[in-house]
């Protein structure tokens, strides 16, 4: 027997990230968009003047307990409307249920602060709803009746509610079309019934993405900012602007917006904890008919009206509304200054769509050709833009760009002798940037899922070819994931064309968007005036509800 030692030096291999255009591209892109979170946390550390013992002292406990009962309050709302009318349009059987499956998902279309201007001038005391309902009763005075007040806490729960429900039904409603049938029969087999089917078995099944639509809904309920400072809920994000814009306190704005950062760190690690502990695997079962329960007597009407008041509520009667308002209004809405501020709005929101697809094309092809870790964390690094609250966002952007319009200013007074004042802070550059880091995420998103499809085969012929990986990217990849990136183009079009908060802070002189016309009319009790510009909102958002309906459909073949 040889008992030679080998005495052969080990050699340890690492596998080090070559610097490559595409690492080098997903690494600065992924810096640019942690930026503005950096500089947030920082100025909450080193503020200028800490007035953080006097915001503990006094207004911050009432915001954060607002906030804090304003997420409760919707976040059990829409998982009961979510769930509830998922299940119905997926596992039962009844009239009107296939109509139900898309008409369930326009609420999505109209924004959360459009619907409160809406009922509230219905439901105030000068409005439709009390004036009929003195005129029935014959009350003189307010004194004389009880009625809900619209503008609380509660009001802005429900109207919230009524609006972002669509985020746990459609993401439910896929689950519940991704569950197996075999499942469901052998629930029926053992003698359950629909009930205890869908407590034991859907639910269970459905829970990563029921945590996933929930966590979304309460980070947009955190950035939500036209809601509630119209009915004058004071939480975190109305927070920012009191102090900011109220106080001049920058510094007291950013630890307000440090505390929010903690509040979706928190929801973030619950949504992940929730899907690490719930991970299920089956068979393809597509193809199966999926087994269904029908409904008649009372359970067919009560499932009807479950299924249509959120539809009525949260569309119907808004849109119903926006329309009279606006055929009433058209002379004195449609004028130079609205087609000046849609054409704004427009390009604005076409510009950070295409910048989205661009971006997320770079770091998504960046991590296929270019699997190592540093590619990776850039990619994950990159995609935290859309749980920042607009307010935040706005803060985080403003203190870097502020400081180099500064430092260019002080450099050009020094040898030049003239001032450039402001360069990126106050010009539009800054409110596009603020909506790519916000965005960035979704299309990002729906571009790795496109190439996700596309097989590593024909990326490794192209190779053999000769081809370098941005020909094989433009000539290979880019035609067949057209689709996924126009969709993701699209649904950040129509986000851009809704996002207030951001748009408040960050715009420049003298320009104004839809948002923020709507939110500038409503504020004066305009809401005639301010109807064309909500209904052209709420029309543009219509079309990314028919491509996510029509997408959830097609998950199952049947």
């Amino acid at each position: 027997m040889d008992t030679t030692l080998d005495t052969t030096p080990i050699t340890y291999r690492f596998r080090i990230a070559k610097a490559d255009p595409w690492t080098i591209g997903a690494v600065a892109l992924s810096a640019l968009i942690v930026l503005p979170v950096a500089a947030v946390l920082y100025l909450a550390f080193n503020p200028t003047e800490n007035i953080w013992p006097h915001l503990l002292s006094t207004s911050l406990p009432r915001y954060i307990n607002n906030s804090l009962l304003l997420m409760l309050g919707v976040g059990v709302t829409v998982c009961f409307i979510g769930v509830t009318n998922a299940w119905l349009v997926t596992m039962c059987r009844f009239p009107g249920r296939q109509q139900f499956e898309w008409l369930l998902a326009l609420p999505f279309a109209v924004p959360a602060y459009v619907i409160a201007y809406i009922y509230t001038d219905l439901l105030e005391y000068a409005g439709p709803v009390q004036a009929l309902l003195r005129h029935i009763f014959g009350w003189q005075r307010p004194g004389d009746y009880w009625f809900p007040e619209i503008r609380s806490l509660g009001g802005a729960t429900l109207v919230m509610s009524l609006v972002l429900y669509p985020y746990v039904y459609l993401l439910t409603r896929s689950a519940f079309l991704d569950q197996s049938p075999a499942m469901l029969d052998a629930s029926r087999v053992m003698g359950h019934g629909p009930w205890r089917s869908f407590l034991r078995i859907s639910i269970p099944l459905a829970r990563p993405a029921i945590a996933i639509g929930l966590a979304l809904t309460l980070m947009e309920t955190l950035n939500d900012f036209g809601t509630v400072d119209y009915f004058a809920v004071r939480t975190l994000t109305a927070g920012i602007y009191d102090v900011w814009l109220g106080m001049g306190n920058l510094g007291g704005a950013a630890q307000i917006a440090a505390v929010m950062l903690l509040f979706i760190a928190l929801l973030a690690m619950t949504e992940l904890s929730g899907r690490r502990r719930q991970r299920y695997y089956q068979a393809d079962q597509r193809f199966k008919t999926m087994p269904t329960y029908p409904l008649r007597g009372w359970r067919m009407l009560l499932a009807i009206l479950c299924c249509a008041l959120p539809v009525v509520l949260g569309f119907l009667i808004p849109g119903i509304v926006l329309l009279t308002y606006t055929i009433e209004s058209w002379h004195e809405s449609w004028t130079p200054e609205f087609r000046a501020y849609a054409t704004n709005s427009i390009l604005l929101s076409a510009a950070a769509g295409l910048a989205t697809i661009v971006l997320a094309s770079v770091l998504a092809y960046g991590q296929r050709i270019r699997g190592h870790a540093v590619v990776k964390i850039a990619h994950r690094m990159a995609s935290i833009g859309y749980a920042v609250p607009g307010a935040v966002l706005a803060i985080g952007i403003i203190i870097p760009l502020a400081k180099f319009d500064n430092t260019i200013d002080a450099l050009m007074r020094q040898y030049v002798g003239i001032s450039t004042g402001l360069i990126l802070s106050g010009s539009v550059f800054a409110l596009l940037f603020a909506y790519v880091v916000r965005f960035l995420a979704i299309s990002l998103g729906a571009i790795e899922a496109s190439l996700d499809k596309i097989s590593p085969d024909m990326d490794m012929a192209a190779r053999t070819l000769g081809h370098k990986p941005g020909k094989i990217f433009l000539l290979l990849h880019l035609p067949l994931i057209r689709g996924g990136a126009l969709t993701a183009g699209l649904i950040v079009f129509v986000d851009c064309m809704k996002e207030l908060p951001t748009t408040l802070i960050l715009r420049p002189f003298n320009f104004e968007t839809l948002a923020t016309q709507v939110y500038q009319f409503a504020s004066d009790e305009l809401i005639e005036q301010a109807s064309l510009g909500a209904l052209s909102i709420v029309l543009c958002g219509l079309f990314p509800v028919a491509l996510l309906v029509r997408t959830i459909a097609k998950s199952r073949n049947v």
